[in-house]
């Protein structure tokens, strides 16, 4: 096997497996991109501030199943009429100034290190495919599996045409094998929630990466790995002489982060 291929004696190529918040990604920007959306409209002070402190809880307690099904409803509810071209200006238009998007460097060095061995990369996310995609363009990876926003006349009309969360993580993961010939149980995944488990178990070589306390249970039972990545550095400073594309990804991670962000809205009606 060679650091071009990663296919093996037996025929198969290896694949490793990312979730892409709070696993590759740092931290959300998603208070930093509440100002700018404000600003153009596309969210009120009252969505701003319930959008904030969501977050907050969400970063510190994590999600379950239910509460991500409510986010995923409030995400399509919020963004019905959002004008894709719009958002993706005001993205970019403001990413020099608010953002610099961080990755953690133990997940840029792991890529590193299964890009080494030659296995494929895929950036797995519940995120928006059109801010996925060139995020993990950016990284290097090989494919993307993520959530699709239908969009008609340019704009989201509230629908989700697939939904990269939970067994649809498992189903894109499958979808990819078929294609590209993946053995998957030679494979690995990485992921931080519990929300992931189906994903983890897909593969032969599971990892919980910063995981939540239930994921940090199962992985512990199971005698999964457990690592702890503690090291943001600038996507900018992995990636030498940025390219139009790594500009187009750090503006990505933004968006992503918003996104997936701004649904955690749904967390306070549970709290409350």
């Amino acid at each position: 096997m060679t650091a071009q291929s990663s296919v093996e004696t037996t025929g198969t190529r290896i694949a490793a497996f990312f979730d892409l918040d709070k696993t590759i990604i740092a931290k959300s920007s998603t208070l930093a991109f509440s100002k700018p959306f404000f600003d153009q409209g596309l969210l009120n002070r009252r969505a701003v501030l319930k959008s904030s402190y969501a977050q907050f809880l969400f970063l510190l307690s994590g999600a379950d199943h239910d509460q991500v099904e409510r986010m995923r409803a409030h995400l399509a509810n919020m963004c019905t009429g959002w004008d894709v071209a719009q958002v993706k200006a005001i993205v970019a238009e403001t990413l020099h100034d608010i953002v610099d998007p961080l990755i953690f460097a133990e997940a840029a060095d792991l890529i590193a290190d299964h890009k080494i061995r030659g296995h494929d990369i895929i950036v797995v996310s519940a995120s928006g495919e059109e801010v996925v995609a060139p995020i993990a363009e950016a990284l290097g990876a090989t494919h993307t599996a993520a959530t699709k926003l239908a969009v008609e006349n340019g704009k989201y009309t509230g629908e989700l045409s697939f939904y990269c969360y939970g067994t649809g993580k498992v189903e894109a993961i499958n979808s990819l094998a078929v294609s590209e010939n993946y053995d998957l149980a030679a494979s690995f995944a990485y992921s931080d929630s519990i929300t992931d488990l189906p994903m983890l178990e897909a593969v032969g070589h599971p990892t919980a990466v910063n995981p939540d306390r239930n994921l940090r249970k199962e992985a512990a039972s199971r005698g999964w790995p457990i690592l702890t990545f503690s090291n943001p550095v600038s996507l900018r400073a992995r990636i030498q002489a940025p390219s139009s594309t790594t500009v187009a990804a750090t503006a990505a991670v933004g968006l992503s982060a918003l996104l997936a962000g701004a649904v955690t809205y749904g967390l306070l009606r549970r709290k409350r």
